[in-house]
């Protein structure tokens, strides 16, 4: 049986939590009314995502272990998006891998996902193509033959208009089996006929760099961090670290530093109970000590003081079903 999924998001926050099968973190980078829509659907072995994406953001993702996924921009009006410091044309699939990698995009980004597990994905190329399928060490984009990505294109909006209009189509066990068959079979075609598209020696540097700043960032949450420090701690030159941040986050690491930490900042506040926790307390846990500075920053990034998003429940989002289910949304991720 299918499962099939809607989601409209006002809270960046909340959108990592109806995500399968990989590990996401999105901060927008711009002022403004945030909307994420999201369309997943699971048919047997195979899951598919949808997404569109209202704001600028950059974001953190990781694949979990014992899956891969590729991902490509839905729509060629898509805004510009940068994998890793590098250009997605439409057209482009990204291959995911387990390390945690950078995205970012400008305004109204439409992106989408197909997943399935190694071993199932390493038993279809051995079928379809007769063979396993390549594994070079660096590549994370890929350029199809323009056919078979037109067909998965097509096929990938297909599958997502039936989820929002007709989800019972879904569940007929013909459809969902001729539907995995073929976007198993288009997407072992995309990798195993696509022109890979080599970063430069320079690139993969600066992926190592950011990815050890990344780190770094997880695990010094609590307290200030200035730039002489983290590339102390990191074993890289002031300016290097600027170009590799730059690169891939589209920014110099003290802003991003504090953009990440801003959203984490309202991602607890949105969580906490009023009644227990205080602003002071958990702006200060998170490395802000000037708080009127912090309040200024805050209102001007999420429209509301610090104080206003703690008195807010935390959202549920809305799922829209055409059908009744006994599934509800906060158990998506146990399905």
């Amino acid at each position: 049986m299918a499962l099939s999924r809607v989601f409209s998001f006002a809270d960046p926050s909340a959108c990592q939590t109806v995500i399968r099968f990989a590990d996401l973190a999105l901060y927008p980078t711009a002022k403004g009314r945030f909307h994420a829509g999201i369309t997943l659907v699971g048919i047997n072995r195979l899951w598919m995502q949808r997404f569109h994406v209202s704001l600028p953001q950059v974001n953190t993702v990781a694949v979990k272990p014992g899956r891969t996924s590729i991902g490509f921009l839905t729509e060629r009006h898509s805004s510009p998006f940068l994998h890793c410091g590098l250009e997605v044309l439409p057209g482009d699939i990204i291959v995911n891998r387990f390390d945690v990698v950078h995205q970012r995009s400008d305004a109204n980004l439409h992106y989408g996902t197909i997943s399935l597990s190694m071993d199932d994905l390493d038993a279809a190329a051995e079928t379809i193509i007769g063979r396993e399928l390549p594994k070079p060490p660096h590549q994370r984009i890929s350029r199809p033959d323009s056919a078979v990505m037109l067909r998965l294109l097509k096929l990938h909006r297909s599958v997502g208009q039936l989820a929002h209009d007709t989800p019972d189509v879904l569940d007929i066990p013909e459809v969902g089996r001729a539907l995995e068959n073929e976007l198993i079979h288009v997407m072992v075609r995309c990798l195993a006929e696509g022109a890979a598209v080599e970063p430069s020696t320079g690139s993969r540097r600066h992926d190592t760099i950011v990815a050890r700043f990344e780190e770094f960032l997880e695990t010094h949450t609590d307290r200030p961090l200035y730039l002489t420090e983290i590339c102390a701690a990191i074993g890289v030159a002031e300016r290097t670290l600027r170009a590799s941040c730059e690169e891939h986050l589209g920014m110099g690491p003290i802003r991003y530093l504090t953009l990440r930490r801003m959203h984490l900042v309202r991602r607890a506040l949105v969580r906490s109970d009023p009644s227990k926790a205080t602003v002071t307390q958990i702006v200060t846990n998170h490395g802000f000590w000037e708080l009127g500075r912090f309040s200024v920053a805050y209102r001007r990034l999420f429209g509301e003081a610090p104080s206003d998003t703690l008195r807010h429940p935390a959202e549920q989002p809305e799922v829209y079903l055409n059908r009744p289910s006994s599934l509800a949304a906060t158990d998506l991720q146990a399905a």
